[in-house]
């Protein structure tokens, strides 16, 4: 997949696809139904699958004070879109002219002449333009004008009931539910994050943690996790991972801590992506380091069999 930035003075070999348009933050089951209804259109007409995005997510524009929210980053999306056939992540500023630009504007100008799209696939929740006053019929009318065609996707939910939206997964997110987070974006929530130094407190006591700071990430509860970790080579391990600010020795800012079992690895450096697959107990604080030790044994052996299972 290729990931093109901007709209402007694109090469014709990057115009004329079949786009699924939106924030898609997540990737989740919803999303992925908008992106099959631009594939469907990409298949009938022979024309490269696209998905059009923005960065930053118009929330952070709008709302620059806002607590952390994000579920994913660019990279994360791209690795997300690409199983789906997509061949063109396009990501669009977004920022003071896109935030002034009219529903009309947007449409002539980025997507039409911009990007050359000949199919945009969207949501039925759907907004674009200045004060959000463009809606998926308004987006149907502009095609109309200017050559390319409109789908809406209506809302999807899960057989039994379950939303599929970026506002559920932060719900489930909040609430430390990872099996309902993963049931709407179909795979686990994960952080990716370059893995930096500590206070090595953990190596003291037979802990040694791989450590990355959560950054714009929506913050999940804070607690203890089951995890598996990525590396930057390609292995997959398990691990057991806290996820907060430490009670017992508070940090300012929260960090991702993951104890990798049965590894043994100099990480600092790398960038690392770690699934949160459940979680095991809130965060604690202890009397003692051999209190805390104590603990984290018994957390590696609830992470394990929860990943065994």
């Amino acid at each position: 997949m290729q990931i093109v930035p901007g709209w402007r003075d694109l090469p014709e070999t990057l115009k004329g696809s079949s786009a699924a348009i939106g924030a898609f933050d997540g990737v989740h089951r919803g999303h992925r139904a908008v992106v099959e209804a631009a594939a469907e259109a990409a298949r009938a007409r022979d024309l490269p699958l696209s998905v059009v995005t923005f960065d930053p997510h118009p929330r952070r524009w709008f709302q620059p004070d806002a607590a952390p929210f994000r579920l994913m980053t660019t990279g994360q999306m791209a690795r997300a879109l690409e199983p789906l056939g997509v061949d063109r992540l396009h990501v669009l500023p977004f920022d003071a002219e896109m935030a002034a630009m009219t529903d009309q504007v947007f449409a002539a100008d980025v997507l039409a002449a911009g990007l050359g799209i000949r199919h945009a696939a969207v949501g039925f929740d759907f907004t674009f333009g200045k004060g959000r006053s463009g809606s998926p019929d308004l987006l149907a009318r502009y095609g109309q004008t200017h050559g390319f065609t409109v789908s809406v996707t209506p809302r999807i939910d899960d057989a039994g009931g379950l939303k599929l939206s970026s506002s559920a997964v932060r719900e489930a997110l909040n609430a430390g539910d990872m099996a309902r987070a993963a049931a709407i974006l179909g795979r686990p929530f994960a952080i990716e994050g370059q893995v930096i130094h500590g206070d090595k407190r953990g190596r003291t006591i037979g802990v040694p943690t791989a450590n990355a700071r959560l950054g714009d990430y929506m913050r999940p509860a804070y607690g203890v996790y089951a995890t598996r970790t990525r590396l930057a080579d390609g292995r997959v391990i398990d691990g057991v991972a806290n996820l907060g600010i430490r009670p017992m020795f508070e940090i300012d800012q929260p960090l991702l801590e993951v104890w990798l079992l049965d590894f043994d690895g100099d990480l600092y450096g790398q960038t690392i992506e770690t699934d949160l697959i459940a979680m095991l107990r809130g965060e604690m604080a202890f009397d003692d380091l051999n209190a805390l030790k104590v603990q984290i044994d018994k957390d590696a052996e609830a992470a394990r069999a929860v990943l065994a299972s």
